[in-house]
């Protein structure tokens, strides 16, 4: 069995002969540790006795560990002239080792530790570095020259200095003049990092042989004649990868390639901790503007933040899909943003700031064609810069993450760049040994912000459709464009696809701007034509109707989807993606319409219910799992956005199936006008299917936005005194996307509207509130009748109200047993309901309390709140969504808000499974403010 005896019982077999150590014997020398002993103990020892596997709990890898000894105590001589358990292996009171398999010391290297046993083991005669640092790296050839390659830059602000590292040295400069003021040589290998101190005083460096040993060196600049560095030794096991400086210059903060982060005390150089948890190497660290957190970037494809007084790890942001390069605390430190292989830039909202907690991502997007390896915030911190190895240079907005600006292609690599105190000013160095600074003015392509494409309604008379529309019969041959027959829109043409492979195809003119609606009617009435419809210009180029460049890129991880399916979307790397997105699946676009509700589900897109439905005329299509999917932006046709790795998809005006999901199979298509001129329109079978039964009716029309509402349900429960929801649906048409309010006219005696429906833009359903009274009167049957529907909204620049059928009934119910109240918010200006405010980008929480009376079971209050604002949602459920368990009576649950929701008052409840819902709670957006100055 090995065991922690083993580091010496090898000492045995060659105990008797070693007769002496010659240096020593004849000069009385007292072997050197580091020189004479160290290499012994790591060639024959180490092995077994280092790192954080040791057998016998035996550590051999300083002095200081060694004098310490293991299980059974220190191995070297004892302060009361004991010899200790190392001399009795020398001297054959133990079982020889190592095993006759492994390698065996020579009598001479047994003299040596012999030689300096009897002299009493002193200890090294500098610093007590470990023994596996003390390995002799051959010299290799360089392929250039040592002082041209810059592997990393800093800029002192205060000291006005600059600093570049290369191979085995590091120069100072003077900042204005570029001047070298101090050279330095002899660092232990490449400089992997640097850093000035806040004051500009002094300089630290990271450094080390890969494999071998990681070093700290730093250089007080006061000191003219000072060019030996101080070394921060005993930390690191590798190479040392970045170094950084608390804000308030006393702690250094360094990362290794052995997956370690230490902090040292600037002042005494000692280690005051080491921060672990990573399994990959650490190549960034950074301090949050206070210094009371730190975050580390890793190999391990993660970001962890650190708090600086005790260590703790408050957090481990996973959502990386390769080594994390780079990462910084936005300069209000509200805020991480990190990149790396995986091409991307991430940011990440601070909430880990006390204690433990969840970030969750703020912005991700896909930066550049090759790994991300530096950024840097600009001093006034609303732009980013960024760099990877394919040489290119961005500069992005924050937090939004729009590319502003694309530089010159760099001369090499970026090795080292970070902001100045300038204005828009930050400073680079290259692998190839250049280095400047850099502004924006006069630099790189400026990109602007690209503003997302909108199909916007119509207004005034256009919105009214032709009251006459000219029938007109199709007339053969008409399938090519020379062919092509020529209508007058309106109309209303009568054809058939009369043999397979047949096309129809008809000649109009548009003016530009214009709007017209183009549908099919054939599965409506019995035909089994599954047309097709496209639009090409007179050239015979198909019309680009919206440019879809993709920010983020995934895949399906959860079972396939037909073409119906809504909910349960599951992506790979989902929290990268945010409400209201486009998400592009092979031809179809789609929207996301609610984030994921505990760990099993997934998004659920457009409208929220029902069919999906799909954007920009694109045909609802089934997908297998595990296939590509791209959150994608909409531009306008014609865009040709600035590459970041990621595909670019133009769509045209052409469409299968109704994407609305209203006229089955048959296809609808919309289209503007790009340019005054001639168009045509092809009509045929997807499957090129046709014959004697393939009719169709083709309606051509002007867009006419518009919507009608109505109850989900004509029958609602209502208990005296309490209140309870009601559902409105809405169907939009011809792209009308605005708000719709509904309220309830004509309620029967004791019922009022507490609040009416408010169906948002883009929404297609909501709920209003009704209340009775406590006295309400009921008739024989339990039931009250009576009130009508009434929806509003603003189409174009025309009020427009409509009109649909109310409740049918209205059943008066006992009160539930279960009584519910909110506690946590306050009361609204009534005093009788309960509010709650919310801030885009925030959560909040309340309780939900129950009196039981005599129910002893569980209350489910499911996984959604009824009538939350679009983009607000019931946070942190779990499989069971909110429940109180039985033989509990609170339950707190969480609200978060999506940046981007507008301001706004809403009634919002509860519903219990079984009947009932909670009290209606006021929630009132209100948008975040600002700091002076922030």
């Amino acid at each position: 069995m090995r065991d922690s005896k083993r580091f010496w019982l090898w000492v045995l077999s060659f105990s008797m002969v070693a007769g002496g150590w010659s240096p020593g014997a004849g000069s009385g020398k007292v072997p050197d540790f580091h020189a004479d002993v160290a290499p012994i103990l790591r060639d024959y020892c180490a092995a077994c006795h280092s790192g954080g596997e040791r057998e016998g709990d035996l550590n051999v890898e300083t002095y200081e560990a060694l004098r310490k000894g293991g299980e059974h105590g220190s191995v070297l001589p004892k302060s009361d002239g004991g010899e200790g358990l190392l001399s009795g292996v020398l001297h054959g009171r133990k079982p020889a080792m190592p095993p006759k398999k492994e390698a065996q010391p020579t009598p001479e290297e047994l003299a040596v530790l012999d030689a300096w046993l009897k002299a009493g083991a002193p200890g090294p005669r500098g610093a007590d570095v470990s023994i596996l640092s003390l390995v002799t790296v051959p010299e290799m050839p360089l392929k250039v020259a040592p002082s041209t390659g810059v592997s990393a830059a800093a800029v002192s602000v205060e000291g006005g200095l600059e600093a570049l590292g290369g191979y085995r040295w590091v120069e100072v400069r003077d900042g204005r003049t570029h001047a070298v003021v101090r050279r330095f040589e002899g660092v232990p290998g490449k400089v992997n990092g640097l850093a000035f101190s806040p004051d500009g005083t002094r300089l630290v460096a990271a450094s080390g042989v890969g494999g071998v040993s990681g070093v700290v060196l730093c250089w007080d600049l006061r000191d003219a004649g000072g060019e030996r560095a101080r070394i921060l030794e005993g930390g690191h096991r590798d190479a040392v990868q970045c170094v950084r400086w608390s804000p308030d210059g006393k702690i250094v903060a360094s990362g290794g390639y052995d997956s370690r982060v230490v902090l040292w005390d600037a002042a005494s150089g000692n280690k005051i901790r080491t921060l672990q948890g990573h399994h990959g190497a650490v190549f960034d660290v950074a301090f949050r503007k206070d210094g009371t957190l730190l975050a580390s970037a890793s190999a391990d494809q993660t970001v962890k933040v650190w708090r600086v007084r005790d260590g703790a790890r408050l957090d481990t942001l996973k959502d990386a899909q390769g080594e994390v390069l780079a990462v910084a605390f936005t300069p209000k430190g509200d805020g991480v943003v990190a990149s790396g292989a995986d091409r991307r830039v991430r940011s990440w909202r601070l909430r880990s700031v006390e204690a433990p907690a969840i970030n969750p991502v703020w912005e991700s997007r896909y930066a550049h064609e090759a790994s991300v390896v530096g950024l840097c915030f600009l001093p006034e911190g609303d732009r980013l810069v960024t760099t990877a190895l394919d040489r290119t240079m961005k500069v992005w907005s924050f937090p939004g993450l729009e590319l502003l600006r694309t530089l010159p292609v760099q001369s090499e690599v970026v090795s080292g760049m970070v902001a100045c105190g300038a204005d828009s000013q930050w400073f680079v160095a290259r692998m190839d040994g250049s280095s400047e600074r850099i502004t924006l003015e006069g630099v790189g392509a400026v990109h602007g912000r690209e503003e997302g494409f909108v199909e916007e309604e119509e207004g005034g008379a256009s919105l009214v459709a032709a009251a006459v529309a000219a029938e007109v019969e199709e007339q053969e041959p008409n399938d090519s464009r020379e062919k092509a027959q020529a209508v007058s829109l309106p109309c209303v043409v009568t054809g058939k696809v009369e043999r397979p492979g047949d096309a129809d195809v008809y000649r109009f003119e548009a003016r530009k701007g214009e709007r017209w609606v183009f549908e099919v009617v054939a599965e409506r009435r019995g035909s089994p034509l599954d047309s097709r419809l496209e639009i090409r210009e007179e050239s015979g180029q198909r019309v680009e109707r919206v440019v879809l460049q993709a920010m983020h890129s995934s895949w399906l991880s959860f079972r396939g989807k037909d073409s119906s399916t809504a909910d349960d979307f599951r992506i790979q790397h989902s929290s990268e993606m945010a409400l209201n997105e486009y998400l592009y699946c092979n031809g179809e676009v789609v929207r996301l319409w609610r984030y994921p509700q505990g760990p099993d589900s997934g998004f659920v897109v457009y409208p929220g219910e029902g069919k999906r439905q799909a954007f920009f005329d694109t045909t609802p299509l089934a997908h297998p799992m595990g296939e590509n999917v791209y959150a994608v932006r909409a531009l306008p046709a014609g865009a040709q956005p600035p590459s970041n790795g990621l595909p670019v998809f133009r769509l045209y005006y052409e469409n299968d199936d109704d994407a609305a999901r209203v006229a089955g199979h048959d296809s609808v298509l919309h289209f503007r006008a790009p340019r005054d001129g001639v168009y045509f329109l092809r009509l045929c079978d997807t499957r090129d299917f046709g014959g004697d039964k393939y009719h169709y009716r083709l309606v051509c029309r002007r867009s006419a936005p518009d919507f009608e509402v109505r109850l989900a349900e004509t029958k609602v429960a209502l208990a005296p005194g309490a209140v309870r929801e009601f559902r409105v649906q809405a169907v939009r048409k011809d792209g009308f996307e605005g708000e719709i309010r509904v309220g309830v006219e004509g309620l029967p005696q004791g019922v009022e509207l507490l609040a009416p429906a408010v169906i948002e833009a883009g929404q297609t359903f909501a709920f209003g509130m009704l209340r009775a009274s406590s006295e309400v009167a009921v008739s024989g049957t339990g039931t009250l009748q009576g009130g009508k529907l009434v929806g509003s909204a603003s189409v174009g620049t025309t009020r427009r109200e409509h009109e649909a059928k109310g409740f049918e009934a209205i059943q008066i119910v006992p009160r539930p047993k279960v009584e519910v109240e909110v506690v946590g918010a306050t009361s609204s200006g009534s005093g009788e309901v309960p509010e709650l405010t919310i801030h885009p980008g925030e959560t909040i929480s309340a309780r939900l309390r129950i009196q039981r009376g005599d129910f002893k079971g569980s209350v489910s209050f499911g996984k959604a709140g009824i009538n939350l604002p679009h983009g607000v949602y019931l946070d942190n459920v779990g499989l069971n969504g909110l429940l109180i368990a039985e033989g509990e009576t609170e339950r707190e649950f969480f609200l978060t808000a999506i940046a981007g929701v507008p301001e706004t008052d809403r009634l919002f409840s509860f519903r219990m499974e079984g009947g009932g819902s909670s009290p209606v709670i006021l929630l009132r957006v209100r948008t975040e403010k600002r700091v002076a100055g922030n």
